[in-house]
């Protein structure tokens, strides 16, 4: 067990690798991957292990009113925190990279420079903050990214603890019972960090080991409610029908036609679908469906939000019911600092790996943390660009590589070397 070093120690590579191999144990599935979603049983266990992780290396852990978990290192009293790290909780079926990777790559790189500090061979101008956010992936707890939401003040407090799950459980009952709800805001960032795997094929394809992520892509999603009239399946004519699921049919077919009209630029996808009521000889009342548009050029995005508004009143007419929509997230492509990207270079040159800018498609803490500091975010390839799947992968060297850029981004976030630097 990790826990037998001493805080005095730097863990080597192969500690980071073994505890990514301890890490992986929690809500492991029999096909390799995992199912560790938010406040679940295996998110709770791995939370325990990890604080005992943290504090075998000298780390204090505390966690906000949300449930973020933190490891505090202060080296310089008064000063605000690098606050660098990502998620450990999962989609179901999900692969073992995804978050959790940053956590555990952010909590190595913080215990090499607090090592560092204390042997006098490094200065600390900011005080070090590993997080693990509270659901990022929102698959349990809708919407994602829930931790670093209310830690910025996009979402309140109060409303993300009274989300409910499928089973009407809120976010406060959940994590109430864990000891895992603190009492403060968290600590206070100057910086922020994290790396992820791409998610993608870009770096791979490109025999890329380290992405300097430029900017988000736009989206535009959307919550539909589809509204029919329940009625008979057998005994129900054809033209009398009001099918709320042949409506919402429709809409998942174009939104993939929509994505096809604007290849390579548009994604789109339909990822929740929930039927009412659902039984095998009625005709479906009530369906409601979560929409997401992401686009790399906000333009095509304002083209396929038009189109998609058209679609709307036709498939009303087609299937002859009604349709509620509302645009849950709406946002443009969204820069990370010019400053964060250029040192992340830096360090990726001075280890001696390839490099390129990219952009990231999929949502991130670090996208709620760059509003608010100046935020360094970090890919390495995804074999095959699998994701969300019980077969994702990354290679242990490409693991071990953005391990070493990451933990030279944070010793110099932490020596202060973007003080002065436009934020």
């Amino acid at each position: 067990m990790t826990g037998t070093r001493t805080m005095t120690t730097a863990p080597s590579v192969a500690d980071f690798l073994r505890d990514f191999e301890t890490m992986s144990a929690f809500g492991a599935t029999p096909a390799g991957g995992v199912d560790r979603q938010a406040a679940s049983a295996p998110d709770i266990e791995q939370r325990r292990w990890f604080a005992g992780l943290l504090e075998s290396n000298g780390f204090r852990v505390e966690y906000d009113r949300i449930g973020n978990q933190f490891g505090l290192f202060d080296a310089a009293p008064g000063e605000p925190y690098v606050v660098v790290g990502s998620h450990m909780d999962s989609q179901p079926t999900a692969g073992r990279f995804d978050g959790a990777y940053g956590v555990l790559s952010a909590a190595h790189a913080a215990f090499r420079v607090a090592a560092e500090h204390r042997s006098g061979t490094g200065t600390l101008r900011y005080n070090l903050a590993v997080v693990n956010w509270f659901n990022e992936e929102g698959s349990r707890f809708a919407p994602s990214m829930m931790g670093s939401s209310v830690y910025t003040g996009v979402m309140p407090l109060e409303t993300a603890l009274a989300i409910q799950d499928h089973t009407g459980m809120t976010v406060e009952e959940a994590m109430r019972p864990t000891g895992f709800l603190g009492a403060s805001d968290g600590p206070t960032a100057a910086y922020s960090a994290e790396i992820h795997i791409e998610q993608g094929r870009i770096l791979e394809n490109s025999e890329i080991t380290i992405g300097l992520v430029t900017a988000s892509w736009a989206a535009s999603k959307y919550r539909v409610v589809v509204k029919g009239e329940q009625a008979h399946s057998g005994a129900t004519v054809m033209e009398d029908r009001h099918d709320a699921l042949y409506g919402a049919s429709l809409l998942v077919v174009f939104a993939r036609e929509l994505a096809d009209r604007f290849p390579g630029v548009l994604h789109t996808a339909v990822g929740q679908l929930d039927v009412y009521p659902n039984s095998p000889v009625v005709v479906a009342s009530e369906t409601t469906l979560l929409l997401d548009l992401r686009c790399a050029d906000e333009t095509v995005l304002a083209e396929a939000n038009a189109l998609l508004d058209a679609r709307f009143s036709e498939i009303e007419s087609i299937a002859r019911v009604t349709i509620e929509r509302a645009l849950s997230h709406n946002w443009g492509v969204n820069p990370y600092q010019t400053a964060g990207v250029e040192l992340a270079r830096s360090s990726a040159e001075a280890a001696g790996y390839s490099h390129a800018e990219i952009m990231t498609v999929a949502g991130h803490d670090s996208i709620n943390m760059k509003e608010v500091v100046p935020t360094v975010m970090i890919f390495v390839p995804s074999v095959e660009g699998i994701s969300h799947n019980e077969g994702e992968y990354t290679r242990d060297d490409d693991l071990v590589a953005g391990a070493a850029v990451l933990t030279d981004v944070v010793r110099r976030l932490s020596a202060g070397e973007l003080d002065g630097e436009s934020k």
